[in-house]
């Protein structure tokens, strides 16, 4: 559940949140947010398609506004204070073109950034992107894109908050994913026929996997591959862990984080199918302790509701991520009991771990009442789903895991080397595990995919669960963005032609894949012990893709493109840092801090290092002065990278934030 984002990578654009807060990517504060628009702004009833003077065309997502500033076109969020701007110039340079641009957005606005080229891609010619400083207390992400084809450049201004960011992100996906050069389609499969997964389609997948293993120093990888119920690779590269001689195969166990989630609503289908309740069955005609902050909303929910990502409950990790070491299951949902909904309900795709966690633990209560909802969950997971699939390495018990054939997590040091990661936010992790933090191999994923491929049908001939309840899961629940869904626990991805259903996982030091393509019969899983395996991840769904059905190799070009991406930001995250911190604004600090909902808060050196320890979990933290004069201790101990303290009223007060709500660690007498 530790999350490491990559946003809209095809133009280099890599919005990061490693634990809880997203580093800004700022700009200078000269002028108002809130600008008079040139014409009234018109309430988008549908995802709108909307071209510019150079026939660049993309779509607007309902529910945002449009409008006209100067020469730009506008959209803007419903929230009010975040916009995305598109601006045609037929001037040769890229960087007088995005000044105009921003002078048509925000007058007054100064715009001195000089841009960086970036990898051309989907049509275009030439991509330039652009990024600025912002004074430390503005939670905005400000860019800007350049885009060539032909004499001119289409401008992009993203100018956004980070509470809008998160909650709205498969909108935004929208507008980026469907910003087009006039004339371009992108490639389709549909209609293609599949081809056999040979040895040499294999070998152009195992090279992708060695390739991408030595550009983004990744240790291990496992693979799996099916197709028509063969399974047609099963293995591993690489090593366990870093230092270790070891080597990753087909029963190494991974931390696949949220590849439980399909685990999870598997489960439920087959409490369905036993009549123990219905998706639609309100949650509190059987559960009348659950609830939330807002009763309203509590009063909706239906058991599909706990984990389709609809609800509009935002994501809320920081309690459990700082706290779930000392939180049992039931602690989990008194702190849903305080959560109230950031959007309307079934109105827009927001991810909460907790609620899918609250799914889970639904589903145990429902199996066994008397029990502690942890166990309850355990025990009906492995009754329902492990068991009858032959999943017997799988588990959430990480001492069984760590006692076996497993892969040691992996993330960068401050420094950017690689290094064994830190297992404490998966630690922090075990409350919520019906979201996401179970342990699993290859083995035991490609038996569950072969079951999901056969729609319901064991390889003994036995029918598992009806077919009917197992495809319900992939009904789209809500979009997730464009010609993207999620159901329930799990993606449906048709922006190639082809319905394509997968999840992902990532955790500290781990990134997880399971896919499918149920037209074709074709399955894969794909495990990393690195958090720097992000990139392969989204590579590998589109390579697969394109060796299935003899598509463009664009997917090895974009991995490329990614790793110098990746290369270039661990460089500039490192120069931003001082380490070991300042000694000044070490000087502030006090010993102890405490806040009422993420506990205590304890500073200690060690070996010259300053450390934040959080009780489940310690990490050695730099230092960063911001342009605004303030200063934020970022811990940087590999696998608790990103969390970010600042530094208010003489170190009396640390603040960290998440998209929605901050938090004060206050001084401690």
């Amino acid at each position: 559940m530790h999350q490491i984002r990559q946003k809209y990578p095809k133009y280099g654009i890599f919005l990061i949140t490693c634990g809880i807060l997203a580093p800004s990517v700022m700009a200078p504060a000269v002028a108002e947010r809130i600008i008079n628009l040139s014409q009234a702004a018109d309430i988008l009833a549908a995802d709108t398609p909307i071209s510019l003077s150079d026939g660049s065309r993309f779509l607007a997502p309902k529910g945002w506004t449009k409008s006209v500033r100067g020469e730009s076109v506008v959209i803007g969020a419903p929230e009010g204070d975040s916009h995305v701007a598109l601006f045609y110039s037929e001037t040769e340079d890229a960087d007088a073109a995005v000044a105009a641009a921003w002078a048509s957005y925000r007058p007054g606005f100064i715009s001195n950034v000089k841009g960086e080229d970036r990898p051309a891609r989907e049509g275009w010619e030439t991509t330039r992107r652009y990024r600025y400083e912002l004074a430390g207390s503005d939670l905005h992400n400000t860019l800007a894109l350049a885009l060539k084809k032909g004499k001119g450049w289409t401008i992009l201004i993203y100018d956004v908050s980070a509470a809008v960011a998160e909650r709205r992100d498969s909108q935004i996906e929208i507008i980026f994913n469907s910003l087009l050069p006039q004339g371009y389609a992108r490639e389709s499969f549909a209609g293609r026929k599949a081809n056999l997964l040979d040895a040499m389609r294999v070998m152009a997948l195992t090279d992708m996997i060695e390739n991408a293993r030595a550009e983004f120093n990744i240790p291990g990888v496992a693979l799996g591959l099916i197709q028509d119920d063969k399974v047609v690779f099963a293995g591993g590269f690489g090593v366990r862990s870093l230092g270790r001689t070891e080597p990753v195969d087909a029963d190494t166990l991974f931390n696949v984080a949220s590849v439980g989630k399909p685990l999870t609503t598997l489960m439920l289908a087959k409490q369905v199918e036993a009549g123990q309740f219905q998706w639609d069955t309100q949650i509190l005609s059987k559960w009348p302790t659950f609830g939330l902050g807002d009763a309203e909303t509590a009063g909706k929910l239906q058991v599909k509701h706990l984990i389709c990502a609809c609800t509009g409950m935002p994501r809320q990790d920081a309690p459990l991520l700082f706290e779930g070491d000392n939180l049992p299951a039931a602690s989990i949902m008194e702190i849903l009991k305080k959560s109230h909904p950031t959007s309307g309900f079934g109105e827009i795709f927001q991810y909460s771990n907790l609620m899918a966690a609250a799914g889970g633990y639904f589903g145990g209560y429902i199996a066994f009442p008397k029990r502690e909802l942890g166990d309850a969950y355990d025990r009906t997971l492995t009754q329902l789903v492990l068991k009858p699939l032959g999943m017997r390495a799988t588990t959430p018990d990480f001492r069984k895991a760590l006692a076996g054939n497993h892969a040691a997590g992996h993330a960068p040091d401050v420094d950017g080397n690689m290094r064994v990661a830190s297992q404490g936010l998966n630690y922090a992790s075990i409350s919520t595990r019906p979201s996401g933090n179970h342990w699993s191999n290859v083995s035991d994923l490609l038996r569950y995919v072969k079951m999901e491929l056969n729609n319901g049908m064991l390889p003994s001939g036995r029918r598992y669960i009806r077919k009917d309840l197992l495809l319900d899961r992939r009904v789209p629940q809500v979009s997730e963005g464009l010609n993207e869904y999620y159901g329930m626990g799990l993606k449906i991805d048709r922006q190639w032609g082809v319905p394509v259903i997968h999840h992902g996982g990532i955790a500290a030091g781990y990134i997880s894949q399971v896919i499918w393509l149920p037209e074709q019969k074709i399955g894969a899983v794909l495990l990393i012990n690195s958090e720097s395996g992000s990139a392969l991840r989204a590579a590998f769904r589109r390579r697969l893709l394109e060796i299935v059905f003899d598509g463009n190799n664009i997917a090895e070009d974009d991995l490329r493109d990614d790793a110098k991406a990746f290369r270039v930001g661990l460089t500039e995250n490192r120069q931003q840092l001082t380490t070991p911190a300042n000694p000044e604004a070490l000087a502030q600090l006090a010993i102890r801090y405490e806040n009422e909902t993420l506990g205590r808060l304890e500073v200690y050196q060690k070996n010259g290092a300053t450390w934040f320890d959080l009780g489940g979990w310690q990490s050695e933290v730099a230092s960063r002065q911001n342009e605004d004069g303030t200063v934020d201790f970022i811990t940087v101990t590999p696998g608790i990278t990103g969390f970010e303290f600042r530094l208010e009223n003489s170190g009396a007060v640390l603040l960290t934030r998440e998209a929605e709500r901050e938090y004060r660690f206050r001084k401690m007498h």
